[in-house]
């Protein structure tokens, strides 16, 4: 019988590639936790979920205390089963990030295997929409850079065939505003402009800056509220005619389930490593699908391509490198467009020296 017969987790610190800012914080570095399983076929998995600089222990003592002990003897192949499993045997602690982030290194290392067994690719095993998908930049959109420098961003995303750029607002009314009204100039009418405000606004200013934004038609307006106030999500999607759009700080179908429902979210930005894997992302873009509402993957370009090309409403893949340095390959963007892999599995070609030297001494592993 095929059955998990080791599972390993361990947390590596990764610096981030350039500064980034927004609104309410600072991206210090990548803590990432990585699941390894090995099979009795022979086969192995690897898995990952990722923090911004903080709880990446917490998340592997979850993995360590509770969840591989009881991943090892799981059949490899009932990935809805395993998940279900172990989300049941952390009851108390769900829904949240801690235990989402264990749940998807676990979830992705699961699927990874499920490829590599069969020969497939993600996008192909999940779905097989597409073979390709639309990129916008983030990363020279941060709120620190200059006009000037945002400028330069976005005409450099559109000469490389991107569709689109995203800027983070967090500064003054005035200023957010003449800021993307000076990209906007720049970059002409067929150029899409994201805007991120993570977070950071109360419901009446979110609706003043939408107003004051609306003249430079954004193509979304992201996270302009904390994420659990739905109702002031619902009242300001109703109050402008800028998509809003939210995701990455939601971490269960049900909460995507209440936003669409409510009609309080123009996009989805499903995140896998936060909504608890690949099997839960799945359900949450067909619910989008079924709600006619854009899926936009938040971050982990890496892994979301394979699921953006798996699924039929994606609409843009989000440009943020974030793995060359354990990576031995990149993301293959032609005309604007990033290719999904073909090598079986996640498609992520790990460099593992390059991972060993950074791991931290937080390691565990289950027999």
């Amino acid at each position: 019988m095929t059955r998990i017969s080791h599972a390993e987790a361990y947390l590596i610190d990764l610096d981030v590639e350039t500064v980034r800012t927004d609104a309410v914080q600072a991206f210090v570095k990548q803590e990432t936790v990585f699941v390894e399983i090995a099979v009795t076929d022979g086969g192995t998995g690897t898995g990952y979920a990722y923090t911004i600089g903080t709880g990446g222990t917490a998340v592997l003592a979850l993995l360590n205390d509770n969840l591989l002990p009881r991943l090892v003897g799981a059949d490899p192949r009932r990935a809805e089963a395993i998940w279900l499993d172990l989300f049941a045997s952390t009851r108390a602690t769900a829904v949240g990030a801690i235990t989402s982030l264990a749940l998807a290194a676990i979830d992705t290392a699961v699927w990874d295997w499920r490829g590599r067994s069969t020969d497939q690719p993600l996008w192909m095993m999940a779905g097989g929409a597409k073979d390709r998908i639309p990129v916008y930049d983030t990363e020279g959109g941060w709120l620190h850079l200059s006009t000037d420098d945002l400028v330069k961003g976005a005409l450099a995303a559109k000469d490389v065939g991107l569709g689109g750029v995203k800027l983070k607002i967090g500064r003054s009314p005035a200023e957010d505003a003449r800021r993307l009204a000076e990209v906007r100039a720049a970059v002409g009418p067929d150029f899409d402009l994201m805007v991120d405000a993570n977070q950071s606004l109360t419901a009446a200013e979110a609706a003043r800056r939408a107003r004051l934004l609306e003249p430079s038609d954004p193509y979304w307006l992201e996270e302009p509220l904390p994420a659990d106030d739905l109702a002031g999500h619902e009242s300001l999607a109703r109050a402008t005619s800028v998509p809003i759009a939210v995701g990455e700080s939601l971490y269960s179908v049900g909460q995507f389930r209440a936003y669409l429902e409510r009609s309080a979210a123009g996009v989805v930005q499903v995140d896998v490593a936060r909504v608890g894997g690949i099997t839960p992302w799945l359900k949450v873009a067909h619910l989008a699908e079924a709600f006619n509402v854009a899926v936009c993957p938040h971050f982990l370009m890496e892994l979301h391509v394979s699921l953006a090309c798996a699924t039929p409403q994606s609409r843009y893949l989000e440009h943020i490198p974030q793995l060359r340095a354990i990576t031995t390959t990149e993301l293959a963007i032609v005309d604007g467009q990033a290719l999904a892999p073909t090598t079986p599995g996640l498609g992520i070609d790990w460099d593992r020296d390059a991972i060993d030297h950074r791991r931290t001494s937080a390691t565990w592993g289950a027999a």
